[in-house]
């Protein structure tokens, strides 16, 4: 079962992701890549992507992990950053009249200790106008005791979902780890609780050492392994996932090319967001969205709701 809707948009690879997240492209930016926007806009037109997913914020203003806290990988990037962020007053002061100027998606990254701080940063952003959605961080690999532990918990999925599901009429996407044994499991019990979406995967836990020094080269010893090294990972695991549930699936890991995308689209993601190639090359979003909108308005291929999750499996 394909998750697209057709809407009114000309664009042909217009998407909606249901509950009023009505996005251009099927591409956007992944949270923790581009920060509140401000600086990739002078580099991209943002205005051209499906939306952007911000930077994770909490109730209060976090400095993060101590550094060294990104490591380059073969094929990769670790990184142990620890939701370093502004915190919810300075976020919705200064961060939110930018995001409320750009016309694209914007969907808010949320992060917490506790339920009581996600329901919090809802509660606070709720009347601002601009904000199409919440991505629910329950799979932050890099900040011990906090949002990870929710994530690998199908009853603790569930009670969070469901109490944040009951405060607002937004749209939750809720960002699933793949540190699990069963990511459909959460999968299920995020749909169950009333989550819109799901997207994943985030991060897979890694390290990196210097075997001259014998040290970690991040501080925080383990941190969240990106980039082109997961995509088979966040392939298999989407795959599973839009097999499992009826809502649709958001596609992350390793996407750096219109091919990626594609791919990922083809195993059941309605949409896809790009993160650690924003860093390598910040118009990656504006290409592959044209790239992808060229492919869907060519009558000669399947349209964009017949070709999500047509993957042929003999």
């Amino acid at each position: 079962m394909t998750h697209v809707t057709e809407n009114n948009s000309p664009k042909a690879a217009s998407v909606s992701l249901g509950r009023g997240l009505d996005l251009r492209s099927p591409v956007l930016l992944a949270s923790g890549t581009v920060s509140y926007g401000e600086e990739l806009d002078r580099l991209s037109n943002l205005d051209r992507i499906g939306g952007i997913v911000t930077k994770a914020i909490s109730p209060e203003p976090r400095t993060g992990n101590p550094p060294q806290r990104i490591a380059e990988t073969p094929c990769g990037m670790l990184n142990a950053i620890g939701l370093a962020n502004v915190g919810l007053e300075r976020f919705a002061e200064e961060k939110i009249p930018f995001l409320q100027k750009l016309d694209t998606g914007v969907v808010v990254n949320i992060a917490g200790k506790c339920i009581e701080d996600y329901r919090a940063v809802i509660e606070r952003l709720d009347d601002y106008a601009g904000i199409l959605g919440y991505e629910i961080n329950l799979s932050c690999p890099n900040v011990k005791g906090e949002c990870m532990i929710m994530g690998v918990s199908s009853s603790a999925t569930y009670e969070i979902v469901s109490k944040l599901r009951a405060i607002t009429q937004r749209h939750l996407m809720v960002k699933l780890t793949p540190n699990v044994t069963s990511i459909s499991a959460i999968a299920i019990a995020a749909e169950d609780a009333g989550a819109d979406s799901l997207s994943l995967i985030n991060t897979l836990v890694g390290m990196a050492v210097d075997h001259r020094t014998r040290k970690p080269l991040l501080k925080n010893v383990t941190g969240g392994l990106s980039g082109p090294a997961v995509k088979p990972v966040a392939l298999a695991k989407v795959w599973e996932v839009y097999n499992a549930v009826s809502v649709p699936v958001v596609g992350i890991g390793g996407i750096s090319s219109f091919t990626d995308a594609m791919e990922f689209l083809l195993v059941g993601a309605s949409a896809v967001q790009i993160g650690t190639m924003n860093f390598v090359d910040p118009d990656i979003g504006e290409t592959v969205a044209d790239e992808i909108e060229a492919h869907f308005s060519d009558p000669a291929n399947p349209s964009l709701k017949e070709y999500v999750g047509s993957l042929i499996v003999e």
